[in-house]
């Protein structure tokens, strides 16, 4: 058993402007199939338009954002809202308030390239 604070965790390359990333849970603490990342997306920041094959799990920590689906349209969360990315699923997570937009991000370890060193930063 692990138990940490998020403090705990330093901070990952996101590889996006106003982006910030932490691996809270993940192969370093010996978890090799999922990792749990917490994701904090300044005012005015976004992540990019992509997909990839393997989903994502959401949870909504603080703030107030929009996630932007397959067909472009968005869907305002909030704090407390979760969100099922599927597979293969065009989207992107983007602050829509003047605060800090902040959300935990579950995907399985070959998503998070920090902790495999494969693809994109952000995956």
């Amino acid at each position: 058993m692990k138990i940490k604070q998020r403090d705990d965790a330093p901070p990952a390359a996101s590889g996006y402007a106003g982006v910030a990333k932490q691996i809270v849970l993940g192969p370093a603490d010996g978890s090799n199939e999922i990792v749990l990342r917490y994701f904090s997306v300044a005012q005015g920041g976004a992540t990019p338009r992509h997909s990839h094959d393997f989903p994502h799990l959401v949870k909504v920590e603080a703030g107030r954002g929009a996630v932007l689906g397959p067909d472009g349209g968005e869907t305002q969360v909030s704090a407390g809202d979760y969100v099922y990315v599927a597979p293969n699923e065009t989207h992107s997570f983007k602050n829509i308030a003047a605060y800090p937009f902040e959300f935990i991000c579950i995907v399985p370890a070959r998503g998070e390239p920090s902790a495999t060193d494969w693809g994109p930063a952000l995956r």
